[in-house]
């Protein structure tokens, strides 16, 4: 049993609660509910009178409708069970039209003197609001409460009404209003209102059912005229004299019931053809039905081969699933069409009607399959909703609009529960057919509300799908015409239903049904279809906003692993592409990386994790980072190779029989030194690099192959070293580029074909990315594939300065003399002092601790001024804390405050210390007095 709505508030409405409004005319305010002030407004625009209203009236109506036999005896009842009550009793039609009344003589007169009578029409957009408009409306049971109503006749009444639906297909026939002062109002008026309109529907069933039973055996006694057969429903045989019985496949029969159903529910067809397996045609005839006042109709099947070349027996089912007696058709009653069928059986009988509710319940069948099927396909928030209208229109409605909650298009969860009226809402879809596609109107990605009382937001407060009346007239030039889209609709009155987009317990917006016009109005199977699709349409949404989320949560983290923009280097220009091969999900586990390094070298880094998705591409940042930090310490490039081999060989328990996630990882390490012009370069069963020379020869660099990380064991890695001519175009890749949709290609012939595409290189480095990607990636990649490609330049000799000194303590003061003429000479003499300073101390401690070998001094000059110094000593440098009376260990400490960066590499014999000054001629660096510095050495405590 459904609810009725309770008003709110002062359910009396005292005069002193009303306040002007729009002039003259007072609306009450207080104690009214939100849906009635909505009604309010419509009626007031509509430009009703509240003192008499006009009500039209029909007079060509039926008095022995279904609807009133089937009412009569139970409103009567109803009407003697409140017998010294002054109540009053209106039945109203589908079209709010009074068909009935009962009450007391004086309760009749009255409603005489308000117009209201037999053939009144009590719709809301004559008389306002009113119990019988507003469960004709909504469909739905509902009170008006004395203040309540628009008219100053009835505000002394309180008024319940309910609908009365007919069982088969749930369509509300009419409505049932209880009339009663206000101060005799009982809330058990209203159940036992209900109760009485149940009884109606279950009268009117029992009326339908008889009509059929009639239409039934109306036809088998025409039956009797001609021989018959009997089909089985269970085995599909005919059993018939004269003759083996032939049989009709399963699906065959499915086909010509529902083809059956089709006819009797458009009386505008007589016949139909249905082809079938072996040349055969089914020919379907309709054959009108009449007994007493019940109409209806039969459809008869025979069969024939195609081309009308004679008759093939056969036979077919019924809808009830009996044995069922099938008619031969007398000779007098046949078409001319149908020459030369000599059988006909039987196939199904029923009433229009039945047949249409039939009919309907298929094509709602057939729309949730489609929904199934379609809905949520996408994986994206805005096509789902997209898909709900396309699929909606025109099969279960005419226009479709949804509105999501914005927290849901950003990504974000949904409120719990059910919606605020004023939760921000916005319209991601309007779709009124192929018609409407280029049209502006529907407001689409603007922003939507719907104000306490609309339909909308009582299904957003709910949870539950509502239906309602639109008209256009009421709602044009008002606010609340806002909240229906007016332009698609058009004028006249139309029907709306309003579904919740609900999942998992949340509701993400709503979907908005309209048909226009009154023909075809909303009812109860209606509100169950539509709270599915939008049920559907809503996991779909949901999931596609949970999608988005991971992805985008995907995508951040593979961006965070990526370098975001490759360093700006003066002696490498560089330029990258990342392709991963799920194009949606764009997370992968390659990477690529240029790391600078000391003496104005660069690290060339490219890699592939197996597999892609998030795992690979967490593996990935794991193995990046390792590589930078291993970069930083200016290892050789087997060194970088083999430490990473022992990390990913090392399993955090090694009690659990694991596997690192990056075993089987390939890496290719390169490092580039602009002043010699030499490229040094180990791989981990990785790809070669490929180099294009300034002359336009390319080729792939051979490099000593070295396993895969993790599955190194005792092997070694090994490094070659290569010289690169100044403007070469050095590229790295990942496999992923010489693949192809089936696998992998003839190696050979794609890696000729990515030779070939360098052979085209330009001066932008960019155009080259494209053109080798579109040459060798033309259909996507199979694999995740990443490119890095490099073009080398060599450091100008004039920016190079080296000298050679033997291990004296007297070559400090000519280091330091050298020096500050190198700086003279390149214009940089605002960093005599800072240089000085660190050429002593490196020189010194290189003659002190480096070895009986010369120690080398070199000056790089770029957009900073480098200053390194080689020894044969393989000992690490390191700061340490010198006490207050020591005369040592305080020179790498000073180095350190006076530069900005400072390190150590190594080489086969010796090691070079390196320490980097930005220079800055606007803020020359102050000279330190011996005090500061002293005090920088202080000990503190």
């Amino acid at each position: 049993m459904e609810s009725y709505p309770t008003p709110g508030g002062n359910h009396h409405g005292d005069r002193e609660s009303l306040v002007a409004d729009q002039g003259d005319r007072a609306l009450p305010v207080a104690g009214v509910r939100p849906e009635i002030l909505a009604s309010w407004q419509r009626s007031q625009s509509l430009g009703i009178d509240r003192e008499r209203a006009a009500l039209p009236i029909e007079s060509d109506l039926d008095p022995d409708s279904r609807l009133i036999r089937a009412a009569e005896p139970v409103l009567t009842r109803l009407y003697e069970r409140f017998s010294g009550v002054p109540v009053t009793v209106t039945l109203a039609d589908s079209r709010a039209h009074i068909v009935d009344r009962w009450g007391d003589p004086a309760g009749l007169r009255l409603m005489d003197a308000a117009s209201l009578v037999p053939g009144a029409n009590v719709d809301e957009r004559f008389m306002g609001t009113s119990s019988v408009s507003m469960v004709l409306s909504t469909r739905a049971p509902f009170v008006v409460v004395g203040h309540e109503h628009f008219l100053h006749d009835l505000k002394e009444l309180t008024c319940m009404a309910a609908p009365v639906r007919d069982p088969v297909g749930g369509t509300v026939r009419g409505a049932v209003n209880l009339s009663v002062p206000r101060q005799l109002a009982d809330p058990g008026m209203a159940l036992v209102l209900q109760n009485a309109t149940e009884r109606i529907g279950e009268r009117l069933l029992e009326l339908g059912t008889a009509r059929e039973l009639a239409l039934t055996h109306s036809f088998r006694r025409a039956m009797e005229r001609g021989g018959h057969a009997e089909l089985d429903l269970g085995s599909g045989e005919l059993s018939r004299r004269g003759g083996p019985p032939p049989r009709l496949a399963s699906q065959e029969r499915q086909v010509l019931l529902e083809r059956a159903v089709e006819l009797i529910s458009s009386p505008g067809e007589a016949f139909a053809e249905v082809p079938l397996a072996g040349r055969r045609v089914a020919v379907l005839r309709r054959r009108e039905l009449h007994h007493g006042d019940a109409e209806g109709a039969a459809v008869e099947v025979s069969f024939e081969e195609a081309g009308g070349s004679g008759t093939a027996p056969a036979a077919t089912a019924t809808a009830s699933g009996r044995r069922t007696p099938l008619l031969n058709r007398p000779a007098e009653a046949a078409e001319p069409a149908a020459a030369g069928a000599t059988d006909a059986w039987l196939l199904l009988v029923g009433e229009p009607g039945v047949g249409r509710l039939a009919a309907e319940a298929r094509a709602r069948l057939a729309l949730l399959n489609e929904a199934g099927v379609r809905l949520g396909t996408a994986l994206d928030v805005r096509r789902t909703a997209e898909q709900l209208a396309e699929i909606s229109v025109p099969r279960f409605a005419d226009l479709v609009v949804v509105d999501l909650v914005e927290s849901v298009l950003a990504g974000e969860e949904p409120p719990p529960g059910p919606l605020r009226p004023d939760v921000p809402l916005r319209r991601v879809a309007a779709w009124a057919g192929e018609d409407s596609r280029d049209l502006a109107a529907g407001g689409v990605d603007e922003p939507s509300g719907y104000p306490a009382g609309t339909p909308q937001a009582r299904c957003l407060e709910t949870g539950e799908p509502v239906t309602d009346s639109v008209v256009t007239a009421a709602l044009a030039g008002h606010p609340a015409g806002r909240v229906h889209p007016v332009g698609l609709l058009g004028t006249g009155e139309h029907s709306y239903l309003g579904a919740p987009l609900s999942a998992r317990g949340s509701v993400l917006g709503l979907a908005g049904f309209y048909r226009r016009g009154r023909t075809r109005p909303f009812e109860q199977d209606d509100l169950t279809l539509a709270g599915e699709l939008a049920a559907r349409a809503a996991i779909g949404m949901d999931n596609a906003r949970r999608y988005g989320r991971e992805h985008r949560a995907a995508l951040t983290l593979q961006r965070s692993l990526l370098p975001h923009a490759l360093p700006r280097l003066s002696t490498v220009d560089l330029a990258s592409r990342y392709l991963p091969a799920d194009a949606r999900s764009g997370v992968g586990g390659d990477w690529f990386d240029a790391i600078p390094l000391s003496g104005m070298r660069v690290a060339l880094v490219v890699g592939d994790v197996p597999g892609n998705g998030l795992q690979a591409a967490a593996t990935m940042g794991r193995l990046r980072t390792a590589v930078r930090t291993l970069a930083g310490l200016d290892l050789l490039p087997e060194e970088v190779l083999a430490h990473l081999d022992d990390l990913v060989s090392r399993t955090a328990d090694e009690d659990v029989d694991e596997q690192d996630p990056a075993t089987g990882t390939t890496c290719l390490y390169a490092v580039y030194d602009p002043v010699s012009c030499r490229c040094t370069a180990a791989t981990a069963g990785h790809p070669p690099p490929a180099l294009l020379t300034p002359d336009g020869e390319a080729r792939l660099i051979g490099l000593p192959t070295g396993p895969p990380l993790g599955l190194g064991g005792l092997h070694p890695y090994e490094s070659a070293t290569v010289d690169l001519p100044a403007g070469s175009l050095l590229t790295m890749y990942t496999d992923g580029l010489l693949k192809e949709s089936r696998g992998y290609e003839d190696t050979e012939a794609r890696t000729a074909q990515l030779l070939a595409s360098l052979k085209l290189a330009g001066p932008q480095l960019e155009d080259t990315c494209d053109r080798v990607t579109d040459a060798l990636l033309a259909g996507g990649p199979y694999d995740d594939a990443a490119l890095l490609l490099a073009r080398v330049h060599a450091l100008p000799e004039d920016r190079v300065a080296s000298w050679e000194f033997p291990s004296d303590p007297e070559a400090v003061a000519r280091a330091r003399a050298l020096t500050r003429a190198q700086l003279a000479a390149w214009g940089m003499s605002e960093l005599d002092f800072n240089t000085g300073l660190v050429v002593s101390e490196l020189v010194t401690n290189a003659v002190r601790y480096g070895g009986p070998g010369p120690v080398g001094l070199r000056l790089l000059r770029d957009d900073s001024l480098i200053c390194e110094v080689s020894d044969g000593s393989n000992t690490s440098p390191r700061i340490r804390r010198a006490a207050t009376t020591e005369e040592g260990g305080r020179g790498l400490f000073l180095v350190a405050q006076f530069t900005k960066s400072w390190g150590a590499r190594y080489m086969p014999q010796g090691k070079t210390v390196w320490a980097e000054q930005i220079p800055q001629p606007e803020q020359p660096a102050p000279e330190a007095d011996e005090q500061t510095l002293l005090a920088l050495f202080d000990d503190l405590g």
